[in-house]
């Protein structure tokens, strides 16, 4: 979703830089009282013996911003990039390098980037002067994963000759295969490799308004366009992937999407699937892009949103640095973790201009769009100071700790208010924390493998503190307690001991139907809750839910159980901390079909649609 003008809408822009302390505003907007019993020692939550997703990269887009950075100088530039890229600023796994379509017709001049086409068709490689030098200051720091991602074609390609509005024309296809892949042999030339291509974004807007450079794909040229920029990689023994289809909304992504990767010949160019969560998605349709994820066979990445707020994660207009919108931003990237296990998160624009009426103050003038903002008028009054938002911090609360390779572990239990999750990566957790209760609330994790053996970082981003190290929670016994601070995003790293998985045991109780589980080789249905073993299970490491009739598998005649663990998908399940059971082979739900109560009722896979006849308890 593309935002608005620097003074008017913007959802692409660039980012503020880091607030300090003493800049540190007082908390405005809707908060979360905890409850009354907060303070009491809280039943622990249980960090998932099984692994779900690897992450691959958090990240950033370089659209627009680089543009007007570009007149910045080369202090500032330089403050930037490593604010965005070193260890001691984000630490950025990936960066999202904006290929221009020229900016033909665009109203907005940062927006309007320049592409590197001759009239004669040759390059002009000294075109993009700023979006060059963010890239090849990414490439520097070593950042993983270079994404190159294009709004719109050369105009010189499209329907209406013109860099928004128009679709680029099928017959010219292939030139736009060839530039890309130009482009891309141009820049590993310089040393910068793309690791991976987006040919397009936001299929589904028309950018008729011509704010910003952006062509509507219809959904029966995506595949076109992906299988003519694959075959064109490929003849040149390109390593770089593709990513598709970018739509603003994971409705429209879980509709459209299968239809033109079941394309003959598509799929296979096809590296990552990528969507953006502008439609503010329920868990019901989170739950549904992993469910449309496995059903194409690829992983998804959470690739763009910004400019949410007014105490909502949906599209509002509203200029917050201040810790409210920070735990909006940390709750959407743990959503996309833990409810559609999305392997990566990219955040819209690293920078921005329009900040409203005040930098340093809450207003509704401005956008939400940018971690570090800038002067809109720096070229007029020469002002080229930096302005940080808690957005930054509150990402670098997850960029800075779980890093490429992090394998997430769901977490089920945690107190009202509470949102954890749960990475393990080289022999150590990861547990980034979002409390937001306006009171201190206590917090006990228990771990059921790799127990942690002591904590070796404690950092806290809250309405005064900025990645504060702050007190190392007590571990026993592969239980962490610890005392969340109101309103804040804490990140621990424990050591592990390196021990073995232990299951998770009890009886599953459907929320809705107020009865539990059972299943067995004719199929699954709920019953009233005995507390007796025969309704017991147990989760093991492997993701295998064991009854006392065997496992759990889903078939193609629906649910029933198998005295063997075969190891296959089928036998495999997500423990979502929203309450959904996923099957692994189909991303579908536990689902009591028609919402029954009655003892017998029949429980099937069904896609989840976030009801709470999906939800279930472990007793």
């Amino acid at each position: 979703m593309h935002v608005p003008h620097p003074r008017t809408k913007s959802t692409r822009s660039r980012r503020p830089l880091l607030l300090t302390a003493a800049a540190a505003l007082a908390v405005t907007g809707p908060l979360v009282s905890a409850p009354a019993s907060s303070a009491a020692t809280p039943t622990a939550a249980e960090v998932s013996p099984h692994a779900a997703q690897t992450i691959d990269d958090i990240g950033v887009s370089g659209a627009w911003w680089v543009n007007d950075l570009r007149h910045f100088s080369p202090k500032v530039q330089a403050r930037v990039a490593k604010l965005l890229f070193s260890a001691k600023g984000l630490s950025l796994s990936s960066y999202r390098y904006n290929i221009g379509g020229g900016g033909v017709a665009v109203t907005t001049p940062a927006r309007a980037a320049e592409d590197f086409l001759r009239p004669d068709g040759g390059y002009d490689w000294s075109k993009d002067d700023g979006g060059r030098t963010f890239l090849q200051y990414a490439a520097e720091y070593g950042v993983k994963d270079l994404i190159g991602f294009v709004n719109s074609a050369p105009a010189r390609w499209t329907t209406n000759g013109q860099s928004c509005g128009g679709q680029l024309k099928p017959e010219n296809e292939a030139d736009f295969a060839k530039y890309i892949a130009d482009v891309t042999d141009h820049f590993a030339g310089k040393g910068v490799r793309l690791d991976y291509i987006s040919p397009f974004n936001e299929p589904d807007n028309s950018f008729a308004d011509c704010g910003q450079e952006g062509m509507p794909v219809p959904v029966d040229q995506r595949d076109d366009i992906v299988r003519a920029l694959g075959a064109e990689q490929r003849a040149r023994h390109q390593k770089t992937g593709i990513i598709a289809d970018e739509s603003s909304k994971t409705t429209q992504f879980t509709s459209e999407l299968p239809q033109w990767m079941s394309q003959p010949d598509t799929a296979q160019y096809v590296s990552a699937l990528a969507h953006h969560t502008y439609n503010n998605p329920d868990d019901g349709q989170l739950g549904n892009v992993y469910e449309t994820a496995k059903t194409v066979g690829k992983k998804s990445w959470a690739t763009e949103i910004c400019c949410f707020g007014k105490g909502s994660t949906g599209w509002n207009q509203e200029y917050d640095p201040t810790i409210d919108n920070a735990l909006l931003m940390s709750r959407i990237i743990y959503k996309d973790f833990a409810s559609s296990h999305d392997s990566a998160f990219q955040w819209w624009v690293a920078l921005a201009s329009g900040y409203g009426t005040d930098p340093n103050t809450r207003n509704d003038q401005g956008w939400n769009d940018g971690l570090i903002y800038y002067d809109p008028d720096y070229a007029t009054n020469g002002n080229q100071s930096l302005y940080f938002t808690k957005r930054y911090y509150a990402l670098g609360q997850y960029s800075k700790f779980v890093t490429p390779g992090s394998v997430a572990h769901d977490v089920t239990g945690a107190p009202a208010g509470v949102e954890v999750s749960s990475y393990d990566r080289d022999g150590k957790w990861v547990v980034v924390v979002n409390n937001h209760n306006t009171t201190d609330t206590a917090l006990n994790l228990h771990f059921n493998g790799k127990a942690p053996k002591r904590t070796r970082e404690a950092v806290r981003t809250s309405a005064t503190e900025n990645w504060a190290d702050v007190a190392k929670p007590s571990v026993s016994g592969g239980t962490v307690s610890a005392t969340l601070a109101a309103r804040s995003v804490t990140t621990y790293v424990f050591d592990q001991k390196g021990q073995g998985s232990s299951d998770l045991t009890g009886a599953w109780q459907g929320k809705q139907s107020g009865k539990c589980l059972n299943a067995d080789a004719s199929g699954a249905t709920i019953s009233t809750c005995t507390g007796e073993a025969g309704q017991s299970w147990s989760y093991d490491a492997r993701g295998a839910l064991k009854g006392p009739n065997g496992y759990l598998t889903a078939g193609s005649g629906g649910l029933t159980t198998s005295a063997a663990y075969t190891g296959d998908a089928s036998q495999r399940w997500l423990l979502n901390a929203n309450g959904q059971i996923l099957s692994e082979a189909s991303g579908k739900c536990l689902d009591v079909s028609g919402q029954s109560t009655a003892d017998g009722g029949k429980v099937i896979l069904y896609s989840c649609n976030g009801g709470s006849n999906e939800v279930w308890t472990r007793q």
